[in-house]
């Protein structure tokens, strides 16, 4: 599963020594890359880039910023694409929320595990609301105000990531890997990481977690997601909740805690190793091992209750999980969503079945990076 839960140990968004290589394709045309052209910045979109257009082709831009006008060179296209990637090499007119980057390796051709050091820290809040409010819009038909919240734990930014690994150089130094690449880059120390040497160990915030399990890696991050769950879902003593995608029991915990001993929480984690921790990490709740679709098809399986939390791999809930939830018909749901996109998709599939978005809280977990973190509130009564 894509690292996104809550519960286990993340190697997450802004680590990119394990980054998928670029995808192959047969050319179409001549190769482009390394052309550059003059151009104006169009708006910010989902995955850390700017949009910018070249005699009418889509040019996925880095390192630039709405309303600039920059000199790109084109680091992925040939002449049939219908759109290129590029970087911003010159800046000809700069956005007045411009800085300069801290990480000496952030730039063009650096390290790609940050998209937005080039970014005043508060404005990178304002273009991932943006592109939050974008995706609701464009795939569910929503228009929603959003903002990005801070949560404690890093410095303007920086030295947030208590967990972190590093690639190594033939030399023993070590190194990050550029975007989309498996090209590698010196780097003595990585800003965004709160250790020095590397970190090995985990930090846990009082929780047991299976070694290379997901846990969230931004310290302020599991007590923010935990009030987010808690406020949209507003458990009360009694109640019945289903924990899904729970990896070591964090939301299970505290939903333990308001349910109380009248009420019930059913959690159901896929990853064996995690799902073994939850009894440690929130007893008294019910841990189901398995596939999360799966295990809901079973009719025995909390067949009707009050609350469910749902916090799905990147790629999202789906259809199936959507539709075995929504069958239950709870009072509410939160869903914890670290893609924008995969959120918008699962919100609208909860649409057609009666349930409108009711509330968003986005939180700034990942820094530096594109990667913002939702939580959602749905509930029973048609679209918003």
């Amino acid at each position: 599963m894509a690292a996104c839960h809550a519960g286990r140990v993340s190697r997450g968004p802004a680590q990119n020594h394990r980054r998928s290589p670029k995808r192959r394709r047969a050319p179409r045309g001549p190769s482009v890359v390394g052309q550059r052209f003059e151009v104006e910045v169009g708006p910010v979109a989902h995955g850390g880039h700017c949009v910018a257009r070249v005699d009418g082709r889509a040019v996925f831009v880095r390192h630039a910023l709405p309303g600039e006008r920059v000199v790109v060179e084109v680091t992925e296209g040939t002449e049939g694409d219908r759109f290129w990637r590029a970087d911003a090499v010159e800046v000809l007119a700069a956005s007045a929320h411009r800085v300069p980057a801290p990480c000496p390796v952030a730039g063009p051709g650096g390290c790609g595990g940050c998209d937005l050091q080039h970014v005043e820290v508060a404005h990178q809040r304002e273009l991932k609301a943006a592109v939050v409010a974008e995706q609701l819009r464009r795939v569910a038909g929503l228009d929603v105000e959003v903002t990005v919240e801070a949560v404690p734990g890093d410095v303007d930014g920086l030295r947030w990531r208590t967990r972190q690994r590093y690639a190594r150089l033939p030399d023993g130094r070590t190194a990050m890997r550029k975007h989309r690449s498996h090209d590698l880059v010196p780097v003595e120390d990585c800003l965004i990481d709160a250790h020095r040497p590397p970190a090995t160990t985990v930090h846990d915030v009082g929780f047991e977690v299976a070694e290379g399990g997901f846990w969230q890696v931004h310290p302020g991050a599991p007590t923010a997601l935990v009030d987010a769950v808690l406020e949209a879902l507003d458990p009360q003593p009694g109640e019945s909740a289903l924990d899904l995608f729970a990896g070591v029991g964090l939301f299970s915990r505290f939903l333990l805690e308001r349910v109380g001993d009248a009420g019930r929480v059913v959690a159901v984690e896929g990853e064996p190793a995690a799902a073994r921790l939850i009894g440690v990490n929130a007893p008294g709740a019910e841990a189901l091992t398995g596939d999360v679709a799966a295990t809901l098809a079973g009719a025995d399986v909390a067949p009707e209750v009050d609350l469910v939390v749902l916090d799905p791999p990147r790629v999202g809930a789906r259809r199936e999980v959507v539709e075995a939830v929504v069958a239950r018909r709870p009072r509410a749901v939160a869903h914890v969503a670290c893609d924008p996109a995969a959120l918008a998709r699962d919100v609208a599939l909860f649409a057609e079945h009666g349930y409108r978005l009711d509330g968003l809280r986005a939180l700034d977990l990942f820094p530096m990076t594109h990667h913002v973190e939702c939580v959602a509130r749905l509930v029973p009564g048609g679209r918003s």
